[in-house]
């Protein structure tokens, strides 16, 4: 036992100066960690992503808000890592992003009263026709949908649908191959043509009866944040005009090329539209990009917007061969007018 005592102190004092080593360490690392997340934060406060660079990060808010709960975990669970600044820091961080991301994953829970007129509506990207024409054919054969709207189709695309047997589920279509964007319905549709707004191409418009009610829709492709952010803002600023003339019963689908994080997005919700995703509560799907072995879809392009005269009733993605997209399909319920939002 000789020597026990006088050696407890020390391997006492040797375990705390490893111990502030650790933290003193850490200290650096952890600030540069949580400066990862905290950057697209302040994007999003801010709003310095619209018509900026900065629009491309502010798409990652959802993962930033992942790699702060593991930083505060690891802060708090890991007694060599502990400090108080990075406690603080990481839980504030944590907090701020929380009261962001979450009211999107609560349910609205509206009631939808029975017998209200449904419509059911999917968009997909074509990718330039690269989409399997008979996989798109069965998605709208299986899900049962009255509306399809298309991205990226090309002339040649439009053909290869229609062999595959689009054309007997959907004779109705407006279709505008060379404007990027088109239209196709189980049912007659009226008032056909391309919306006259400033964006990079004419965005394809419709109407179609539902239920005695006349729904105007959308299809939307807008121009891409990396490509130009200017341009991009300025689609999106355009398809807001177009949604405070659309009136309630609209809807909007397509690929927005934008997250509900961007500025530009939530600013053509505020026109008057509810994006279905958030709506059920489904405030983290992600459609983009599909079909690489190492990476899987991060984030959310693809949206069904609607108006006040629409409640979503249900809302999912659908992987299509061929495409870098996740299709999106939406059943949409038309309550009576004394049922609608406000």
């Amino acid at each position: 036992m000789t020597g026990t005592v006088t050696d407890a102190p020390r391997d006492a004092d040797r375990r705390r100066t490893r111990g502030r080593r650790g933290r003193a360490g850490w200290l650096p690392g952890s600030g540069l960690v949580l400066a990862a997340p905290a950057a697209p934060l302040v994007v999003r406060l801010t709003g310095l992503d619209a018509g900026t660079p900065l629009a491309m990060p502010v798409v990652l808010l959802p993962w930033a808000a992942v790699l702060c709960v593991l930083v505060l975990g690891a802060t708090v669970v890991v007694p060599a890592l502990r400090s108080r600044w990075t406690v603080a820091v990481a839980a504030a961080l944590v907090a701020v992003h929380m009261a962001l991301l979450a009211p999107r994953f609560v349910p609205e829970n509206r009631q939808v009263p029975p017998g209200s007129a449904e419509l059911r509506v999917a968009t997909v990207n074509a990718n330039g026709g690269g989409a399997d024409p008979r996989a798109v054919v069965e998605l709208v054969r299986a899900e049962r949908i009255d509306v399809l709207a298309v991205q990226q189709l090309p002339r040649k695309g439009v053909g290869a649908l229609d062999r595959a047997g689009l054309d007997a589920l959907m004779p109705y279509r407006e279709l505008h191959p060379e404007y990027d964007s088109s239209i196709y319905s189980r049912s007659p549709l009226s008032h056909g043509g391309t919306t006259q707004v400033d964006t990079a191409w004419p965005q394809t418009t419709a109407e179609v009866a539902v239920g005695g009610r006349t729904v105007r829709l959308v299809a939307v492709h807008t121009y891409y944040p990396l490509g130009d952010p200017e341009r991009w803002t300025r689609d999106m600023t355009a398809l807001a005009s177009v949604a405070r003339r659309g009136g309630p019963d609209t809807v909007f689908l397509g690929d927005f090329n934008a997250s509900l994080d961007h500025t530009p997005m939530r600013r053509l919700l505020a026109a008057g539209l509810t994006d279905t995703h958030a709506e059920l509560g489904r405030g983290w799907a992600r459609t983009w990009p599909v079909g690489h072995d190492l990476v899987p879809p991060l984030i959310q392009l693809d949206h069904v917007l609607h108006g006040s005269g629409l409640a979503g009733v249900s809302v999912g993605e659908r992987t299509v061969p061929g495409t870098d997209h996740r299709a999106v399909v939406a059943v949409l319920a038309l309550p009576p007018a004394k049922d609608r939002t406000t």
